[in-house]
């Protein structure tokens, strides 16, 4: 393809590249961290609740806990997050926190696209005023669609490259810019329609050696994650700039084959992001739950995301950040 078809089709996406970084699941702003349980809002209460208001999230906290199913929203094929099978890293989280309350996980099955949100979490069950689900695992800390918890990790973008095919003395992702240009029309790297990845490939003047793919293929058998595991081990591309726990997914298929070099976010290029769990806006005592399973757990969560291959940060401060109202 040329690259006068290749810009004429990815100029709209490039245009909203850092809008479109908020927007997808690896999308994010930033992190709400604040608990709701101990948060009181001026606007709202002037002066300190009275008791009976604080005995009665006691007692639907206290409800919660005795709720037989630690009810989950969740696409059924998007690994490394969630399966069917229940073998991705939110359905371990799940696990762990459902056994801690004495519960057992139930799932809501629906296709992490467009909707997603309304279909599972804000869906109700026919005939019923009960809803489909009530928690999502893993959305953009201070998402939009949700009410967020604290985040409960932080990650970044990564430049994931094949071993053994004449790329392995690039130590930092910059060193692609500045390759001699014999060597540069070689490259072949993964472009996507939209996200951060290639918007770094036009300011670095490499949109001419992209290999183009869809984020949103409507592939039923494969997600992005799986998709980019067989164009590499084909060697269609040598290497692709990818969310953090994407490219943990490909290097726990084949470890010790390719090497890791993260991200680092500039003025206007943000490359890592904050990661929390959703529940319906107005549902402050599950909120107030979750933070208490994600503080008291932190470190055995931390030990499944490693186990996961997932390149973890250091959590930054949270913005304080009104999602109940």
């Amino acid at each position: 393809m040329s690259f006068a078809k290749k810009t004429k089709l990815l100029l709209p996406a490039l245009a909203l590249s850092t809008l479109a970084a908020c927007q997808t699941t690896e999308k994010v702003n930033t992190p709400e961290q604040l608990n709701a349980l101990e948060k009181i809002s001026t606007t709202e209460h002037p002066s300190a609740p009275p008791k009976s208001s604080a005995a009665k999230d006691i007692k639907a906290l206290e409800k919660l806990k005795a709720e037989k199913k630690f009810r989950v929203c969740a696409d059924p094929l998007n690994p490394p997050y969630s399966t069917k099978k229940q073998d991705g890293y939110e359905n371990k989280i799940a696990e762990l926190f459902a056994k801690q309350l004495g519960q057992e996980v139930e799932y809501y099955w629906f296709p992490q696209r467009i909707g997603f949100v309304r279909n599972t979490l804000k869906s109700k069950i026919d005939n019923s005023e009960q809803y489909k689900c009530d928690v999502i695992m893993g959305v953009p800390a201070g998402f939009d669609f949700t009410a967020t918890t604290n985040s409960y990790y932080h990650s970044t973008y990564v430049l994931l490259i094949a071993k053994g095919r004449g790329w392995d003395n690039i130590t930092i992702p910059e060193q692609l810019r500045s390759l001699p240009l014999a060597k540069q029309d070689s490259l072949k790297i993964a472009m996507f329609d939209r996200g951060p990845g290639t918007a770094w490939l036009q300011n670095s003047g490499l949109l001419e050696q992209g290999v183009p793919y869809q984020t949103m293929t409507g592939d039923h058998e494969n997600n992005t994650s799986m998709m980019i595991a067989k164009e590499l081990q084909a060697g269609n591309i040598d290497m692709v700039i990818l969310w953090g726990p994407m490219a943990g997914h490909i290097i726990a298929q084949q470890p010790d084959t390719y090497k890791v070099l993260p991200m680092k976010s500039a003025l206007n290029m943000k490359f890592d992001y904050s990661m929390a769990m959703g529940v319906r806006y107005g549902d402050k005592q599950r909120k107030v739950l979750l933070n208490q399973l994600i503080s008291k757990n932190q470190l055995a969560i931390n030990k499944i995301l490693t186990k996961y291959h997932v390149p973890l940060l250091p959590i930054p401060a949270a913005k304080k950040h009104q999602d109940d109202d």
